[in-house]
């Protein structure tokens, strides 16, 4: 089984496109909605968040568990992994900068979380891939409450979001990755904004195309995930009122059950 946490409805984006290209696994989606989001959280609160939401996932059966948080990816991913050894813990911010150094760019934008942007992964991972490229982060931190509350399709979130892609426009970016799974619920119109001579890259793709590759690299890894078709989801918070927010960007009926973390 493999397991898809995020802070809260973000990582549905992320299970989703993992369903389409690769439907012969069983997945467990975990959403820390009670505590969502994490972008305002200090670094310490969000490693234990992350660890706690591990630790749930490979005691529930998960043979490998996917970081969808960015967040939780930068903050947490690699401290994780090195106290995990003998477990498979991936996350989502390196697979976006190598898509975005293949691309060729030079500037390349990110609009990510508070603490997304503090922590300077994205950064550091891209320029130890193209050490001359021009990295521009913008802290969006208005717009995961927005999509949390299922209010971005609102006057005021669009006005929002123009002024913050504005401002990254502004740099005059070739491409912008939007750190954030929550933000493809909005990247439809954040390219509107961007305009069509800037590249967007969201993560359900590119975070798939990478999965399947190191599935097939790793198949001592993949030979132990149980083969299905069923997909379970728990929420930290309320059931109901996740379900119904779910079922509107997974685009299926989704019957999660509360569960509690540490």
């Amino acid at each position: 089984m493999i397991g898809v946490f995020d802070s809260g409805l973000g990582g549905l984006t992320v299970l989703k496109e993992f369903i389409r290209l690769l439907p012969q696994y069983d997945y467990l989606y975990l959403g820390d909605n009670a505590r969502a989001p994490y972008g305002d959280k200090d670094q310490e609160s969000i490693y234990r968040y992350t660890k706690e939401a591990v630790d749930y996932l490979f005691s529930a059966g998960c043979t490998l568990v996917i970081l969808a948080c960015n967040t939780a990816s930068a903050d947490s991913l690699r401290k994780l992994q090195h106290d995990y050894p003998d477990r498979k813990i991936l996350g989502v911010l390196i697979p976006l900068a190598e898509a975005a150094v293949a691309i060729g760019a030079q500037r390349i934008g990110i609009m990510a979380t508070a603490s997304t942007v503090a922590s300077d992964s994205y950064r550091r991972e891209i320029q130890k891939l193209q050490s001359k490229a021009k990295v521009i982060q913008l802290a969006t931190p208005l717009l995961v409450p927005l999509i949390e509350a299922g209010q971005e399709r609102t006057v005021s979130a669009r006005r929002i979001i123009k002024k913050y892609v504005l401002k990254l426009k502004s740099y005059n970016v070739q491409v912008v990755i939007l750190g954030c799974t929550h933000y493809s619920f909005i990247a439809n119109t954040i390219k509107r904004y961007l305009g069509s001579r800037i590249i967007c890259l969201d993560s359900n793709s590119t975070i798939a195309d990478k999965l399947q590759d190191y599935l097939q690299r790793h198949p001592e890894v993949e030979s132990k995930i149980i083969r299905g078709t069923k997909v379970r989801f728990y929420t930290t918070g309320e059931a109901d009122s996740f379900n119904n927010s779910a079922t509107k960007y997974f685009g299926a009926q989704i019957d999660a059950q509360h569960t509690a973390l540490p």
